[in-house]
């Protein structure tokens, strides 16, 4: 099972290290998915360079979904 409250934040100032990071977080969190398999993951963007990495009950298992806020 996984840890619900666990997140993952990403700050970043460029997108090229953007990039790096959001597939790092989304590699590492398909590795907890995979032992649940009831999750998805869900990337927010909270504001420019500002993001979080989650797994959700709200997306479903083998999906990633964005959300800006």
């Amino acid at each position: 099972m996984f840890n619900a409250t666990e997140c993952i934040e990403i700050q970043v100032k460029s997108r090229h290290a953007l990039d790096g990071r959001l597939e790092a977080a989304v590699k590492d969190l398909q590795e907890t998915a995979m032992r649940s398999r009831t999750c998805g993951i869900l990337i927010t963007r909270h504001q420019p360079g500002h993001y979080t990495a989650e797994l959700s009950d709200q997306v479903p298992f083998g999906i990633t979904r964005e959300l800006c806020r």
